[in-house]
């Protein structure tokens, strides 16, 4: 059995023999490594930060590539953002390899596949002037490497996530995140830690972007429309309490901008 995150567990090894809450327990006792290992890279995710911000303030996309779970968490990322920050959805996109149905961002069946992430960046046209992130646990994912090595040749800034040391993703990246979780409990399951620490490195790169592209005011989704009844709600309370003005007027003017958070308050804005 090879290392890193293929490596057998030494507590695990009885794993199939437990009581729930001896599982549990093992699992509790774990789970600290996922964060103990994102918090140890704060440097790099705030360097990919800045990147990711600067690209989205210029015009340019953000693109997660990945297969399996990372995939998944990519698509999981990208998809949350347009709600929760009123960005264009074409200004962030996966491209993923999954033998699970994951709808337009799905371009490979097989993480061995190198052809159809090439094709793909080249489809969108990306390279100066974007940004590409590999998210990959073993760090040699094919789909990945191919298409973080094609991003690099166009001319697009690239970062690589990985969970294992020295391995080719991080060295094909301009900027290398390791995040070191270990071996998992469960041999090779890479979506418990390693996946858990890729989730939370994706949140705060992503976040502090925003953050930094002004996309949040106080700690408040300032860009966010009310496109349901609990957001509709959130939208009043945000102009409210940014503006001081009373719910109903701003529901209404929230209502006349299409229930925009964004446009209500720079409408308001230049009233004053």
């Amino acid at each position: 059995m090879t290392g890193g995150t293929e490596a057998r567990h030494p507590a695990s090894m009885h794993l199939g023999e437990m009581s729930p809450e001896d599982v549990l327990a093992l699992m509790a006792s774990e789970d600290p490594r996922a964060l103990h290992a994102v918090d140890r890279v704060q440097a790099e995710l705030a360097e990919a930060a800045r990147r990711v911000a600067e690209t989205f303030l210029a015009g340019g996309r953000t693109v997660l590539l990945g297969a399996g779970t990372p995939g998944r968490l990519a698509i999981q990322e990208v998809t949350e953002l347009p709600p929760t920050f009123g960005v264009p959805s074409e200004r962030f996109l996966a491209l993923v390899a999954s033998r699970a149905p994951v709808g337009p961002a799905g371009i490979a069946v097989t993480e061995d596949d190198t052809d159809g992430v090439t094709a793909a960046l080249r489809d969108f046209h990306i390279g100066s002037g974007d940004v590409v992130i590999g998210i990959a646990s073993s760090g040699r994912t094919p789909f990945v490497l191919a298409g973080i090595r094609a991003a690099a040749e166009a001319g697009a800034w690239t970062s690589g996530i990985a969970n294992n040391a020295g391995t080719p993703l991080l060295m094909a990246a301009d900027l290398p995140i390791l995040l070191d979780t270990g071996p998992e409990l469960l041999t090779g399951s890479t979506r418990l830690k390693a996946g858990t620490a890729q989730k939370i490195a994706l949140n705060r790169i992503t976040t502090t972007a925003m953050v930094v592209a002004g996309r949040v005011r106080s700690n408040l989704m300032t860009e966010l429309r009310g496109s349901n009844a609990k957001l509709r709600e959130r939208a009043i309370d945000i102009v409210s309490t940014l503006t001081g003005i009373a719910h109903d007027r701003a529901e209404a003017i929230l209502v006349s901008n299409d229930w925009h958070v964004g446009e209500t308050l720079r409408r308001l804005e230049r009233r004053d």
